[in-house]
């Protein structure tokens, strides 16, 4: 028994070592997660938001990737190569921009001295040495007087004169113009109203409330709610649509002085009009209403209240540049992490495909034959790479993060390739929600919950416009007045794209 004794020490030394071996791995891992955390929220606040890799990080992947083996660079040079027409081409600087030749042109002639500075001779002008510069005049302010002619009938004594043309407000104290003016400037140029009466007062001298600019807001959502829905139903006969939402504050006025988190959930169709639906939450009611019985393709980002909307034919897919948004959220939190550049530069391959099917303006036939040519075998490493990771990774970590989002979301990725009209990434729906959170920094929130469907409204034609190049101001200067007297069924032909194409078909010969 007593020569058995050393042997139990060693076994039991052994398994302390063991068991404290795990536990110095296991602080390891936690202290590495809690680097990785704060490193990431340090970049949150100072970082850069850029989600291009940096010079060094595609040299450390070329030249010193950690762990790759023999066989992964063999295999790699074995790789049919993209062709050189899909690489990164940098684009040549464009030299000193010319002014749009759609702008008027004022001429200022200055002249020269009439005789020779040397020898006192009569000079003759031989040309001119022009120069452009973009030059504008400030805005006038006037009060605009409408005398409308009262005239008597000499016979019967009735006194008759002409009706007033339609107002956006009517009664109200500033023009139809002014009314535009106010409304684009808030939710196109994030302008808040506070700011529009300092202007106001500064430049004119006039001192209107924004009470009262309020309210000529509000009116104008109002007459627009009409043009949204029948946005909505014009926007649901498509077959694609991108989805996405953001949040919104809601003052309550229910004495607590705190506002609710309300949110703007945004439709739109690459190309053509986008809807904007104000909600007081995030749940599945909000997309569920909207799409009803829709059957199409909707492309979101992995947010579970899009799932189990819409009809029974309704195919979800979901967005690779949220994918590749989470790869390089860990390169930036550990820039040596070669797996991690690997993943992101696989992802810029399927992105040049589509960025060289639209230089050479394929068909959709054309597209999809590129995808299956060259996008095809970066989407399977892609796949196969995450599995092998995913059993490698503390969940939780950033890369962890990367490849779970990407396998859970694999499905609705996967679905990108199965339809060649369908965009890799919902970028075009997110582009429009952006307007939003940059208004949402200066005019901080909606005034009541009332309030939410007609700023929506605004926000709808605002952003279509945008997107389809219509002249926003000319646009509703146009809509806007008379719009609450116009009959429901001609609310359709009053839409920013079917404005557009009535006002091109009159324009052209």
């Amino acid at each position: 028994m007593a020569a058995a004794d050393p042997q139990v020490r060693i076994e039991m030394l052994e398994r302390a070592l063991h068991w404290a071996n795990l536990t110095i791995q296991k602080k390891d891992a936690e202290i590495q997660l809690l680097q990785e955390r704060l490193r990431k929220q340090r970049i949150g606040f100072l970082g850069p938001s850029s989600e291009t890799l940096s010079d060094l990080q595609l040299e450390l992947l070329a030249e010193e990737e950690p762990g790759a083996t023999r066989g992964e660079v063999e295999a790699e040079s074995q790789r049919e190569p993209i062709p050189a027409t899909l690489s990164r081409e940098r684009k040549p600087h464009p030299g000193r921009k010319r002014l749009p030749e759609s702008l008027p042109r004022v001429a200022e002639v200055i002249a020269s001295e009439p005789n020779c500075k040397h020898c006192g001779g009569e000079t003759r002008v031989i040309g001119y040495d022009s120069s452009e510069v973009l030059d504008r005049e400030p805005a006038k302010w006037f009060v605009r007087v409408t005398k409308r002619e009262k005239r008597s009938c000499g016979k019967c004594a009735a006194i008759q004169m002409p009706p007033l043309a339609p107002r956006i407000v009517e009664k109200g104290l500033a023009s139809d113009r002014v009314i535009i003016e106010i409304v684009v400037a808030k939710y196109a140029d994030h302008l808040p109203l506070y700011r529009q009466e300092a202007m106001l007062e500064r430049e004119a001298g006039v001192d209107i409330s924004r009470a009262t600019m309020d309210g000529w807001v509000m009116r104008v959502g109002e007459l627009l709610q009409p043009v949204a829905e029948a946005m909505r139903h014009q926007l649901l006969r498509a077959t694609y649509l991108q989805a996405d939402e953001t949040i919104v504050p809601v003052q309550m006025h229910n004495g607590r002085g705190s506002d609710h988190p309300a949110y703007l959930w945004q439709y739109g169709a690459p190309g053509g009009e986008t809807v904007f639906d104000f909600q007081l939450g995030r749940g599945r009611d909000g997309p569920a209403k909207f799409l009803k019985d829709w059957n199409g393709i909707l492309q979101t980002d992995g947010y579970q209240a899009y799932d189990q909307v819409g009809g029974p034919g309704l195919i979800h897919v979901g967005c690779w540049a949220h994918a590749r948004r989470k790869f390089v959220d860990a390169v930036k939190v550990n820039p040596q992490d070669g797996a991690a550049i690997a993943m992101v530069t696989r992802m810029d391959a399927l992105f040049l495909v589509d960025r060289h099917a639209r230089q050479q303006q394929a068909s959709t036939e054309e597209r999809a034959a590129l995808r299956r040519q060259h996008a095809t075998p970066w989407v399977e490493e892609i796949h196969r790479e995450c599995r092998m990771l995913r059993a490698q990774l503390l969940p939780k970590s950033a890369l962890g993060e990367a490849v779970n989002y990407t396998l859970n979301m694999w499905t609705k990725l996967r679905r990108c390739f199965d339809h060649a009209e369908v965009e890799l990434s919902n970028n075009v729906a997110e582009n429009s929600m952006r307007p939003v959170a940059l208004g949402r920094k200066n005019w901080l929130h909606v005034g009541s919950a009332n309030s939410g469907p007609k700023v929506a409204a605004i926000l709808s034609i605002v952003e279509s416009c945008r997107r389809l190049h219509v002249p926003v101001k000319g646009y509703l200067l146009t809509v806007l007045p008379g719009l609450d007297r116009r009959k429901l069924i001609d609310i359709p032909q009053l839409t920013p794209i079917c404005w557009s194409t009535d006002r091109k078909r009159l324009v052209s010969p």
